[in-house]
């Protein structure tokens, strides 16, 4: 019998390193780096790292055999080859000058497409926006950044009208669902196709240029690269299937791409708002809403189970929510940040507009009447109107959120605002809940008591109705066969007058008002007994079962702790507040 070697099986062989798989599939390690990102393939950790090393003890990057395999079938290997080659050739033709030559090869640029990549990492469309969040974020974040030497304007341009075709569809659908400003910037979540998609919108500040250390352009590059193939295949099926023209056509005159507006960093902002605010030109879509009305038509039309009843509160929670807005006029100040406010305002059916001699876009003036909530973040204003609410920036926001429009007179011009409460936390959570969203949390019940209470007086209202007399006499024959039937009941008993008394003045000590019994609970029994509850539970945990056990115990910790670390850190916030006051 053959001796087998050591590493020839197993996990030496199931993992390989970078610069073997380099040396493999003959590429450099910028290419190979392309190539993974637009795979999908990264690098893997394995169980047991000194067998998958084949007995090393350092820490090298290893990725699975197959995976590597699995690139060496991929065309886009051959580009990566040809653009090493095409640019030997061209360096080439650079030292010996000979630029009508290097002209000829320029024009043959080898063009890399990856579309079938896309197809192949996404077989369904529903899978594509379930890997929406990532992309989005980025795409954002790239259509804010001005031309740099890793990433060209044609590459930010892209990312800018691609992130406005989607915003145009989640407006004119009405997709968005929360809200929430943090530092980072805004937080997003829409419905598409029953699939929650979160993404984040930077702040808008001036580019300030980062080190290579700090953020290696280059990589983000090759993603954004991947991601702008894939955001133009789910708009253009996003808006073919909303009954839209694609690429978008928008009503009146929006200003268009120009070499003059990317000079100026406002206006190429200003610009990008102004087709936010403007429509687009649909044939299909008032038939989407009339389908969609028919569909709670018929919800309410089908039969009282509990299943149909929380289908029929969603849509209609839902339909309410689409047309929070709807009817009111905002005007937006100048200092206020106008493109989550478009976005929030128009995606629920409300009008917004600003100040036409300082930006684009604007639908109508200040002095319109007509107007019924203006959107300020300063201390003070000169020209007010009755008319009209002065709000600031937070209540349409927390509106969102809350799904209803709160009353205004806590957000008014140098009011203390109430604290921003994140949407995206669990309302039933163990951890540590603000006092604020715990008073939020006790209005909403106390409301759905109060609408619960009227439901049910209405009900009794409704199913009330006169009795006729055919219902009174069968109701008098069964009471008075009730009462013979009582009768013969104490007939039978044949109970003395005496066990009568003493019956009854026992009844009556039980039903008496006793003066009650202050009980005084001992802290150090009470611990206790939860330690030795506590230890019982871990000897009754078999043996194969106390890791988890141990990691689920000390979870349990690490969020009592954080709970009593936020709870400290709040009692000193207010210690402090009460000291400023005093």
């Amino acid at each position: 019998m053959r001796r087998l070697k050591k590493y020839n099986s197993g996990e030496a062989v199931q993992y390989i390193t970078r610069r073997a798989a380099l040396r493999k599939l003959q590429l450099s390690l910028n290419d190979f780096r392309r190539l993974c990102i637009i795979k999908g393939v990264y690098p893997r950790e394995p169980k047991h790292r000194r067998r998958a090393q084949k007995g090393s003890s350092d820490i090298k990057i290893l990725y699975h055999a197959k995976d590597i395999r699995f690139l060496l079938h991929e065309p886009i290997v051959w580009t990566l080859r040809d653009y090493k080659i095409f640019g030997k050739k061209t360096g080439r033709d650079r030292a010996v000058k000979d630029f009508r030559n290097l002209k000829r090869r320029l024009a043959l640029f080898p063009e890399l497409r990856i579309d079938h990549i896309v197809k192949e990492r996404y077989p369904t469309f529903i899978d594509a926006i379930k890997d929406l969040d990532d992309c989005l974020t980025l795409l954002f974040l790239f259509s804010t950044f001005p031309s740099l030497r890793l990433i060209p304007r044609e590459q930010s341009l892209l990312c800018r009208r691609l992130t406005m075709e989607f915003l145009h569809y989640i407006i004119n659908t009405r997709s968005l669902r929360k809200v929430f400003i943090s530092i980072k910037g805004f937080y997003f979540q829409a419905d598409i196709k029953g699939q929650k998609v979160t993404w984040i919108m930077p702040h808008h500040y001036p580019f300030k240029p980062h080190s290579k250390a700090e953020v290696d352009f280059k990589v983000m590059s090759i993603f954004v690269e991947f991601y702008t193939i894939m955001l133009g295949f789910v708009n253009y099926r996003l808006y073919h299937s909303a009954g839209y023209a694609y690429p978008p056509r928008f009503h009146g005159d929006v200003i268009a791409d120009s070499e003059d507006n990317f000079k100026d960093e406002l206006t190429y902002w200003s610009d990008r708002i102004a087709v936010l605010n403007s429509d687009l030109v649909s044939t299909e879509h008032e038939a989407d809403e009339e389908t969609e009305e028919m569909d709670l038509d018929l919800l309410e039309q089908g039969q009282n189970s509990n299943r149909l009843m929380k289908l029929r509160k969603e849509a209609q929670e839902l339909k309410r929510l689409r047309t929070l807005f709807k009817g009111l006029k905002f005007f937006i100040n100048r200092e206020v940040p106008r493109e989550p406010l478009v976005i929030l305002i128009r995606s629920f059916g409300g009008k917004v507009s600003w100040d036409r001699t300082v930006f684009a876009g604007a639908t109508f003036d200040e002095i319109d009447e007509t107007i019924t909530h203006q959107i300020v973040d300063r201390p003070a204003l000169g020209e007010q109107y009755i008319s009209r609410d002065y709000i600031q920036p937070q209540w349409v926001f927390d509106c969102v959120n809350q799904r209803c429009l709160l009353p205004t007179n806590r957000y008014f011009v140098g009011v203390t605002l109430p604290p921003h409460l994140s949407p995206f936390v669990d309302i039933n959570r163990e951890s540590y809940v603000p006092p604020e969203e715990e008073s939020l949390q006790n209005e909403s019940t106390s409301n759905l008591q109060k609408k619960k209470e009227t439901v049910s007086t209405e009900k009794e209202t409704m199913n009330f109705f006169p009795l006729n007399d055919e219902q009174l006499q069968v109701a008098y024959m069964e009471e008075k066969a009730d009462i013979e039937q009582y009768d013969q009941k104490d007939d039978r008993n044949n109970i003395s007058e005496d066990e009568k008394e003493t019956h009854k003045s026992q009844n009556a000590m039980s039903m008496s008002v006793q003066a009650g019994k202050v009980h005084k609970e001992n802290k150090r029994v009470i611990h206790k007994n939860n330690v030795d509850e506590h230890r019982l539970q871990a000897r009754m945990v078999k043996s194969r079962h106390r890791n988890l056990f141990r990691k689920l115990i000390r979870e349990k910790q690490v969020k009592e702790k954080e709970k009593w670390l936020l709870r400290k850190k709040r009692r000193a916030i207010e210690a402090r507040e009460g000291d400023n006051s005093k």
